[in-house]
């Protein structure tokens, strides 16, 4: 419902339609709309955090191998789970008015500490500022998976992030790492059980 109408478009008697269940059942665990987004924020972190980590503890990578497949797999989750979905959006509309910023700060530790990582091994360019540069890399993606939306409902939003990042990685990485460049944008990660990171009893997390 939220991926679809954003914040100001849908109602609570909306999310009951749309649920099939009682207003009781709903106002049960959400006292408010606000209350209702502020879980499904929180459950979109969750799952977005817990890929994050998997990516570390399953793949030995490179510092710069891990920010692009955890990008690629962001975009993965926003195309297939409906409350990524509904949360990357709750997020960018309700920070225009003073909304979250805890989805923004996630990320930009994350890549920060990524990008640190990469220079203390040799594979950014020495003297970056890390978190100059991840301000700019989360928003250049942001703006990558609007304007995927915007054009092709992100049909194409694996692609538009590969686009993304061939451009990018020349200025971050040294020049005679350049031909690792491919490699490093065709890094992706799939959940080693196979799962949905999801759990669907997050409504009991809010009681």
């Amino acid at each position: 419902m939220f991926d679809n109408r954003g914040y100001d478009g849908a109602s609570l008697s909306d999310v009951v339609d749309e649920a099939g269940i009682t207003k009781g059942a709903l106002y049960f665990h959400f006292k408010s709309k606000s209350e209702l987004a502020s879980v499904v924020i929180d459950a979109q972190r969750r799952i977005s955090m817990a890929a994050l980590d998997q990516i570390v503890e399953e793949h030995e990578i490179s510092p710069i191998g891990q920010i692009v497949m955890m990008s690629q797999e962001l975009g993965r989750q926003i195309r297939w789970e409906p409350i990524v979905r509904a949360g990357i959006r709750l997020t960018l509309e309700l920070s225009a008015t003073s909304g979250p910023q805890e989805p923004y700060d996630d990320w930009l530790e994350r890549c920060t500490e990524l990008l640190g990582a990469a220079e203390r091994i040799g594979q950014l360019v020495p003297g970056i500022d890390h978190a100059r540069t991840a301000r700019f890399v989360i928003g250049a993606y942001t703006g990558v998976q609007l304007v995927s939306n915007v054009y092709t409902g992100r049909t194409d939003l694996e692609g538009r992030i590969d686009d993304m990042w061939a451009i990018v990685l020349p200025s971050f990485l040294p020049e005679d790492q350049h031909d690792t460049i491919p490699s490093l944008i065709s890094c992706r990660w799939r959940p080693s059980t196979g799962e949905s990171l999801l759990s669907d009893d997050f409504l009991d997390q809010s009681s």
